[in-house]
């Protein structure tokens, strides 16, 4: 008989922490190898961790609503011959202390969800870790406001944060020296615990600031819905986006009258020799990744001053899902896929998207963002940067519109397939020169695709 400490995995680059979702088994009961135990998420991705072997669930020392580290302790699994009597044994173990002293430590550092508001009344943005620390400590906007941070562009850190916790522990130390003197201070002492009321005081004027500061008036026929989890992560990102980089969009036109016809003229013997669909975001994604092997200054990411050159192309496709949210899976080196290549993981990704079963790993380090507009009808887009990168790409419906056609024998108006490119960068770093000359190198690759070219 054994004890299994199984510790929060690993789940991707760049991964450092996850939000416990659910327990899908509780303390003393039996479990099987490979056996989902948690729901756990990160940023956008719900996974599960499974239990390495078969036994028994004795301790779950993280709680629901808990951000636990990578490497944290969240649970321990008793193995062996003696796991069917270690089913009653939590029962007995569970009124002793000592089970539960380990975990009174976490719950400061690993809080549960905020209920702080987005930003501050100086529009100040706070990551949503930042805000769920802020909320466990009690930690009023106020306060939040008036801590300088160490990052980019003067954000809040988590590490600034604990330093203004720990040193504001220790602020009222001193002032609780002078007051000793003082006659009144021995019967004081018990007031000293209703002071732990100023939790609910701090929280109180965190709710009612949205209602001051947007001053919509519910009316009776109106519905308030909390955003759920992942619309709350797309709000934060996207309002970051918007203050971290100056937006600029440039716009193209394309005729893709040559890669329509060609679509349809193989997409059945495409489906039926590759198994899979082709569709015209592979094609746009292939463009793409020329346009930027031209324009390798689209392809880069800011850190303060320094700008970041990527030396892989990855590309990230806006995917919108079944709840109405977005997530953004990448095709890591799309420059090295060929078409058939880029198909079949197009397909994939968006189908796994759709179904929660992506891994954390799949919507990371992305180096540029496709966004199509044109699967809701929209004719363009201005889209927001997926932060690091420094630009997006929109892709319009594809309409048959009247058009001039130059040839060598003169122009006529002909009807051709019109599609419009919507291309938003970062002004920081990419300027109108070449915002402008990338947009119009993709549509130039779209109108030159051959029409007769071989699956």
């Amino acid at each position: 008989m054994s004890q299994i400490e199984l510790l929060l995995p690993k789940m991707g680059e760049s991964v450092a922490e996850a939000t416990i979702i659910k327990w899908l088994k509780k303390e003393g009961d039996a479990v099987k190898a490979d056996e989902p135990i948690i729901e756990i998420a990160t940023d956008k991705v719900d996974s599960e961790v499974p239990s390495p072997e078969d036994g028994v669930l004795v301790k779950c020392t993280v709680k629901e609503g808990d951000v636990v580290q990578v490497g944290q302790l969240i649970a321990v699994i008793q193995t062996g011959s003696g796991t069917a009597v270690v089913a009653s044994t939590p029962a007995a173990a569970a009124p002793a202390p000592v089970p539960a002293a380990p975990v009174a430590p976490e719950v400061p550092f690993v809080p549960a969800t905020a209920e702080l508001p987005s930003n501050s009344e100086s529009n100040r943005f706070y990551s949503p870790l930042v805000r769920n620390i802020a909320k466990s400590e009690n930690v009023s906007m106020q306060e939040l406001d008036r801590i300088q941070g160490q990052g980019q562009g003067g954000r809040v850190t988590k590490e600034d944060l604990m330093q203004y916790i720990k040193g504001r522990g220790t602020a009222p130390a001193p002032a609780a020296a002078p007051a000793a003197p003082a006659a009144p201070a021995a019967s004081v002492a018990p007031a000293a615990a209703p002071v732990t009321p100023a939790a609910p005081v701090a929280k109180a004027p965190s709710t009612d600031a949205p209602k001051a500061k947007s001053n919509i008036v519910i009316g009776p026929n109106d519905e308030i819905v909390e955003m759920d989890r992942m619309r709350k992560l797309i709000a934060d990102h996207m309002v970051m986006s918007k203050q971290t980089s100056p937006h600029v969009t440039s716009y193209v036109e394309a005729d893709v009258t040559n890669i329509v016809l060609w679509r349809d003229k193989v997409k059945k013997s495409f489906e039926q020799k590759e198994k899979t669909k082709i569709t015209f975001t592979p094609i746009f994604m292939e463009a793409i990744a020329k346009a930027i092997k031209d324009f390798p200054g689209v392809n880069v990411s800011v850190d303060g001053t320094q700008i970041i050159k990527r030396g892989d192309i990855n590309l990230g496709m806006a995917t919108a899902l079944p709840s109405g949210n977005l997530i953004v899976p990448v095709i890591r080196n799309a420059d090295q896929l060929n078409l058939v290549g880029l198909a079949k993981k197009v397909n994939d990704l968006a189908d796994r998207a759709r179904q929660n079963k992506l891994t954390p790993d799949e919507i990371q380090g992305g180096t540029f963002t496709l966004t199509n507009v044109g699967t809701f009808g929209n004719v363009m887009g201005t889209p927001i940067i997926n932060q690091p990168q420094v630009a997006i790409l929109a892709v319009g419906a594809i309409r048959k519109k009247p058009a001039v056609i130059e040839t060598p024998h003169g122009d006529f108006i002909g009807i051709r397939h019109m599609m419009f490119l919507s291309h938003s960068y970062d002004h920081r770093v990419v300027d109108g020169a070449l915002g402008g000359q990338f947009v119009k190198r993709v549509a130039e690759y779209l109108e030159a695709f051959d029409i007769n070219r071989e699956i």
